[in-house]
């Protein structure tokens, strides 16, 4: 029973771990082959990729906020949020496979966007997708990790069993 519990927090760390990684890389790429706001077309204009520095959280919200309440609400408050998830993903053994999977996606995403608040004091975002009407608005990797996970919470939720965590 130890050694199955053992596997499966080095499972569900291993995933966090993958997604900050891919993150980090990434953004690490872009910083330096990327030009500041340069526009390069990879898939005709349907999908952009540019380096943009966003000093808030999504779509520039709080880039304006005063430094302390930056810091409170998107360095502390998501450092906690995020830790406490990971302690309760870790230490909850009844939880199903696609929900740890759901939840590290969230977790490594998270912090991944929270490693370049500390570090740099700024997200870097570099992709852009853009299908006729649907025109999102520039994002990374974390971002990607974390819509993913939301996503399949939301979808386990709804076809699922009852999720508690």
């Amino acid at each position: 029973m130890k050694g199955k519990l053992l596997a499966y927090r080095f499972y569900i760390l291993a995933l966090v771990l993958l997604n900050i990684g891919c993150d980090q890389i990434s953004k690490k790429v872009v910083r330096k082959n990327v030009l500041s706001r340069e526009y390069i077309e990879l898939i005709d204009d349907h999908f952009i990729l540019t380096n943009v520095e966003n000093t808030g959280a999504m779509l520039g919200f709080g880039a304006s906020f005063s430094p302390i309440i930056k810091v409170i609400l998107l360095q502390v408050l998501p450092l906690l949020v995020l830790l406490i998830l990971l302690y309760r993903v870790l230490t909850k053994k009844t939880i199903g496979n696609w929900l740890v999977v759901a939840f590290a996606f969230v977790i490594g995403g998270g912090i991944g966007n929270l490693i370049d608040r500390i570090a740099y004091g700024s997200v870097t975002d570099f992709f852009q997708i853009r299908l006729g009407v649907l025109k999102t608005g520039i994002f990374n990797m974390a971002d990607v990790a974390v819509t993913f996970g939301v996503i399949l919470i939301l979808f386990l939720s709804v076809f699922g069993k009852k999720i508690s965590i």
